[in-house]
Order: structure tokens, then C-alpha cells, then sequence
């Protein structure tokens, strides 16, 4: 079973309306909170999830919805809706245009349909299950790289790998050609695109990765989490996204799997 295209045109129309939001308030000098984890969280973060969150709820009002922002809400139902109205926070607020609004939505904790949205850049992504993903109207596909050592990797920051986490990524790091920081969620957009080959990333919240794997899976690449399992609704947020099966595989061994 597909994913029914009422649900996609909500998603479409509600990222429209989250764009107004994000881009509206994009290198204004807005205000910056910090929330509890540390992490930065601004009126524009909690205004787009609240605009998405209402959209949902008004037409779909027996779906469940978990956001980054105003957290569960029945999330027992069969599909549920896994917001981050601004991926990238730090990015966004210090005007870097790489970030990104990411929708999902899952059929019985396992995403079957993602959208990346990169207000500033004017870039969509959209992946659903059964269908190839598409950038703009356009489909995308991942690009073909047959071995590790000349795989390009994208990670957000050095900093998500902590511990037994670091000694993983860095045995992976030190094995493909170049590892690049700083793309956040448009990582992934590359990958499904064709212009990188490797994404790799730690410390993830369940709203940070699950629209992502519907876009990597439909452009023909592969998206798990470091054990190789098929991501869902309680993944670990460690991921592996690769355009091909021998630079996932290899970046598996040499994370330890």
C-alpha cells in the first residue's frame, strides 16, 4: 500500500506554510532561547511546528503527531506525523541557509513517506514508499560508488560522537576519501541527489532522521541504523545513509558491525 496522496498534499501545502515562517524570520537578528538539552530553539522553530501541527490536526485529527518542539500527541494511532520545524537551529539563527524543515510520516512506527524542505535554498525533497523520490518536481537518484576509500562523508559536527561513538566515526572517517561537517538534514539531500556518497550521525532524535530514510531509500540509496536494521519510530539515532550497498556495508564493518 502506498501512501495516499491527501497525505502528501498536506505535507506540500503545510511546509509552504512553514517556509513563510522560517524564511520571514531568516538573518533578522531573531531572539535565541536555549532549551534544556542545550540546544538553540527560537519563536520561528515553534511557530512553523505549531502551523503543521494545526494543518494535521484539522484534517487528519485521528492521525498522531511527535514534534521537536511541543512533543507527543496520540501517538498510538497507525500513522503518525514526526516533525523538526527547523533542522539546523544553529545554522538558521547564525544565517547559514542550509537548514531545513523535515515532515514525516510513519504507518506503524516505520517511515513511509519524508520530506526535507530547504526554505532558503528553495529545495524539496520528497520520498514515499514505492515511489522514486523527487527534488522540485524532479526525480533524483543516489550516485554509484563502489568502494569506501573513495566515498565523500557528511557528518552535522564532530561533536555528536561521544565515547565508544567518537572511536566508531573516527575508524570510518579516517577510511573514506574526505569527511565534510556542517550540512545538517541537506546532507541527505545531496546523497539523494547524486553528490555525495556517505552520511553518517550520532545523538540523532527520533524527528531528526525518520523523514530523511524515505527520501535516501526512493532515490536508490540505502538509510539504516549502525546494526544494519531498518530504521523506526525507536531507532537509537545512530544512522548510515549510503548511495550504495558496498560503501554501507563497509561503513558498517568499520563502525564495528
Amino acid at each position: 500500500m502506498g501512501v495516499q496522496k491527501e497525505f502528501i498534499d498536506l505535507a506540500v501545502r503545510a511546509m509552504d506554510k512553514a517556509r513563510e515562517v522560517t524564511l520571514g524570520n531568516f538573518r533578522t537578528g531573531i531572539n535565541i532561547d536555549t532549551k534544556a538539552d542545550a540546544s538553540p530553539v527560537t519563536i520561528a522553530d515553534r511557530e512553523a511546528e505549531r502551523i503543521i501541527r494545526e494543518m494535521i490536526n484539522a484534517e487528519f485529527p485521528d492521525h498522531g503527531i511527535l514534534g521537536e518542539e511541543f512533543g507527543p500527541e496520540n501517538i498510538d494511532a497507525e500513522w503518525v506525523w514526526v516533525l523538526d520545524p527547523i533542522d539546523g537551529t544553529a545554522g538558521f539563527v547564525t544565517g547559514k541557509p542550509l537548514f531545513g524543515t523535515l515532515v514525516a510520516l510513519a504507518r506503524g512506527g516505520k517511515p513511509v513517506f519524508g520530506a526535507i524542505d530547504a526554505p532558503a535554498m528553495n529545495e524539496r525533497w520528497l520520498g514515499a514508499e514505492g515511489t522514486p523520490t523527487t527534488m522540485n518536481g524532479k526525480a533524483v537518484k543516489v550516485r554509484e560508488c563502489a568502494n569506501l576509500n573513495d566515498a565523500w562523508l557528511y557528518a552535522t559536527t564532530p561533536d555528536m560522537f561521544i565515547g565508544e561513538n567518537k572511536k566508531s566515526f573516527e575508524n570510518l572517517s579516517t577510511a573514506v576519501k574526505r569527511t565534510n561537517y556542517g550540512a545538517d538534514c541537506y546532507a541527505y539531500g545531496l546523497l539523494a541527489s547524486g553528490h555525495v556518497d556517505l552520511v553518517c550521525e550520532a545523538s540523532l532524535g527520533t524527528y531528526d532522521f525518520m523523514a530523511l530514510a524515505p527520501v535516501v531509500i526512493g532515490a536508490g540509496g540505502i538509510m539504516t541504523d549502525w546494526q544494519g536494521k531498518s530504521l523506526d519510530i525507536n531507532s537509537d539515532g545512530r544512522v548510515v545513509a549510503a548511495g550504495s550497498k558496498n560503501v554501507h556495508g563497509a561503513a558498517l564493518e568499520k563502525l564495528g558491525n
